[in-house]
Formats: structure tokens, C-alpha cells, sequence
């Protein structure tokens, strides 16, 4: 083999590994490497609620919250993550001098949404976001998922919601040397005062203040985003029922995000298909003639399958027949509810001469002379 061919191979190889060692980071996030700033703090932030010990009580989850914590570790950093990106966990190891220690997971948790990550704590949790969403019936009787966008404020990623420019510009208030609060003593009576607690109005009760303030968000410390969703839709979802996306809401770095949810129903359509509980309701329109001697023709059904309607005698109008296991599917099971067809009967707005004979002969057993036409 020549020696050019052999070092290209040989390249090939030890980029190839450099490569699979720096996807398993990622795959720790469930992302790809192209996966943005942005990206890889959603995917923590989904995962690690996710897993975290106190709510996660399944055999190696711990394992894969401290995982997590530590890709998360590694991504969030530009330095780690192009070195990582490039040389791998050995390439970290070296640039921290062969250690390449795990910071602790619960820290982690705990800088990210601003507090504790350990049982017992209180947190202040933001509002919950409640809304409705119409979805098509079809997709209820055949289950299916639906992209939708929903925009919220997010921390901003350029100063992490504190809302200055660095770090370099957040100073202790020099006004409550960074208490957040003052005390005010006031004169009640000559020689009597009295001594009162308030809010520091330097720092609002921070304690800090910021110098310069951060130029991506002016300060505000959230920005406007629009984030995609899956809507997942089970068979036989029932009405109203309600999808909650933990943690989704509007983001503050003063509090924990609250909840978006989700209810979702049915679009409602005039004339088209009904549904009550199991049961799918469905009008059919036929004419007189189909009504006294018989029909038969197709229905489609939401799954585009279809049902034959068939009726051999006289169909009264508002007659309602029953075809068993054609209705919605029960949540969760494998068997389905009744399909209630309604006939509507429309009559002819006017008569010819001719079939006006032939109905008196029918019903009256004469030729209908003497009956006036219409004109």
C-alpha cells in the first residue's frame, strides 16, 4: 500500500473516532452536532426534569440525570465544546491536566433554573399558560401528531437573564450594601422614633445593579421566542382532554417557568361528522324514491375506509341505524363504539303530470284525473 494511500486511511480512521466519541455528548441530549446554544440548553432543560431523581424513581435514572448534567456541562461551554467537538473526552482531560472532573449535577440543575434541585425546597413557579386547540376529528379516530408554535419569553441567551452585559457590569448596591432593604428611622413624638424595614429603590431588593446593561435584551433579561411543538394524539383522545408541556412557559430568571396546557377538542363542521364519547354521528341525505323502495351506497369514513349503507324497506325520516364498531375508537383500548347514521328524506319541490298519475295509482288506485297540476 502507498505511503500516502496508508497516512489518508490511517487520517480517516482518527478523525472517524474523534467524530463518534463527539456524538455521544450529544446523544446524551438526544441532539445532533449542529445543534445551536439554544438547542442544547432546551434539550437540558426537557431532560433534566425529565430524569431528575426526585421526580424520575425508575432504575438508572440518577445515572442519566448525572449524564446529562454533564453533557450539558460541556456544550454550554464554547471552550469545552470545541475542544470536545475536535479531541473528545481525552482532548478535555488534557486541557484540564488529566482530571476532567464532573461538576456536580445538582449545581448544575440548580444554576440553570435558579434554584435548589434537592427535595423539600419551595420554589416560586410563573404562571401557567391554558389554552384550546382544535384539532380534526380524523386525527382523533386515527391518532396522529400536529406541529404547532407557541411564542413565549425566554431567557436571553446572550447575558443568561441577568440582564447585563457581563458579569463584569453586576455591583453591589451601594446604597443597602447589597441587603436589599433599608432600615428608615422615623421621628413619632420628640425623643420617640420609630425603625421600618423597606425595599431598597436602587436595586428594586436585589441587592445588586447593573452598570451596563446587556444589548440583546436592553436589560429585560427575557426575549421573545417562538418555539415549535409535537402535539401527540393518541386513538379516541377524548374531548377536552388536557396536554401538559412541564415547565414550558414563559421564562424568568425570578421564578421556576410555569406549565403550558393544552385542551383539546374537536373541530366541530356543519354537516359533517359528530362525535359523542365513543359514538360517531354521521346525516345522510336520500331522496323519496331510496325512502319507500331501498338503496344502498357508500360512506367514507374518517380513515378513508368504506361503510355500506344499505336499506331494503321504507326509510322514515329521521331514522337512525346503528352500525356496530364503526364509531370511535375507546382511549386506550382496542375496541370501538357504534356508528349512528340519521336519514334525512328530501322531497321533490314539484311533480310532473306524469309521475303525479302514476303516485295516485300507487296510493288511490286511479290515474289522478281530476287532480289539478301545478303550474
Amino acid at each position: 500500500m502507498a505511503p500516502a494511500v496508508a497516512l489518508f486511511l490511517l487520517g480517516s480512521l482518527l478523525l472517524f473516532s474523534v467524530l463518534v466519541n463527539a456524538a455521544d455528548l450529544y446523544k446524551a441530549l438526544d441532539l445532533d452536532r449542529s445543534a445551536s446554544e439554544k438547542d442544547i440548553r432546551a434539550a437540558y432543560k426537557r431532560l433534566s426534569r425529565k430524569y431528575h431523581p426526585d421526580k424520575n424513581k425508575d432504575p438508572g435514572a440518577e445515572e442519566k440525570f448525572v449524564e446529562i448534567a454533564h453533557a450539558y456541562e460541556v456544550l454550554s461551554d464554547d471552550t469545552k465544546k470545541q475542544i470536545y467537538d475536535r479531541y473528545g473526552e481525552e482532548g478535555l482531560k488534557a486541557h484540564e491536566g488529566g482530571q476532567n472532573p464532573h461538576a456536580n449535577p445538582f449545581d448544575i440543575f440548580q444554576n440553570f433554573f435558579g434554584h435548589g434541585g434537592h427535595p423539600g425546597q419551595q420554589v416560586r413557579r410563573g404562571p401557567t399558560s391554558v389554552s384550546e386547540m382544535e384539532v380534526n376529528l380524523a386525527d382523533m379516530y386515527t391518532g396522529g401528531s400536529i406541529e404547532f408554535m407557541v411564542q413565549k419569553r425566554i431567557l436571553c441567551d446572550h447575558c443568561r437573564g441577568t440582564g447585563a452585559a457581563s458579569s463584569n457590569d453586576i455591583h453591589t448596591c451601594s446604597s443597602c450594601s447589597g441587603q436589599g432593604v433599608k432600615i428608615v428611622r422615623q421621628q413619632i413624638f420628640p425623643g420617640m422614633f420609630s425603625q421600618a424595614q423597606v425595599t431598597c429603590q436602587e436595586c428594586g431588593g436585589r441587592g445588586k445593579v447593573i452598570k451596563k446593561l446587556c444589548p440583546h435584551c436592553k436589560g429585560h433579561k427575557t426575549v421573545s421566542h417562538t418555539q415549535q411543538y409535537t402535539l401527540e394524539i393518541p386513538k379516541g383522545m377524548p374531548e377536552g382532554q388536557e396536554v401538559v408541556y412541564e415547565g414550558e412557559a414563559d421564562e424568568n430568571p425570578d421564578w421556576e417557568a410555569g406549565d403550558i396546557v393544552l385542551r383539546v377538542k374537536s373541530k366541530k363542521e356543519t354537516g359533517g361528522w359528530r362525535r359523542k364519547e365513543s359514538g360517531l354521528y354521521w346525516k345522510e341525505t336520500i331522496g323519496v324514491d331510496e325512502a319507500l323502495l331501498g338503496f344502498e351506497r357508500n360512506l367514507t369514513h374518517l380513515d378513508g375506509h368504506i361503510v355500506n349503507l344499505k336499506r331494503s324497506g321504507v326509510t322514515q325520516p329521521g331514522f337512525v341505524q346503528v352500525i356496530e364498531d364503526e364509531g370511535m375508537p375507546y382511549y386506550g383500548e382496542s375496541r370501538y363504539g357504534n356508528l349512528y347514521v340519521e336519514y334525512n328524506v328530501v322531497l321533490p319541490q314539484a311533480l310532473s303530470p306524469t309521475i303525479k298519475r302514476k303516485l295516485a295509482e300507487a296510493f288511490h288506485g286511479h290515474d289522478g284525473h281530476g287532480v289539478k297540476d301545478e303550474l
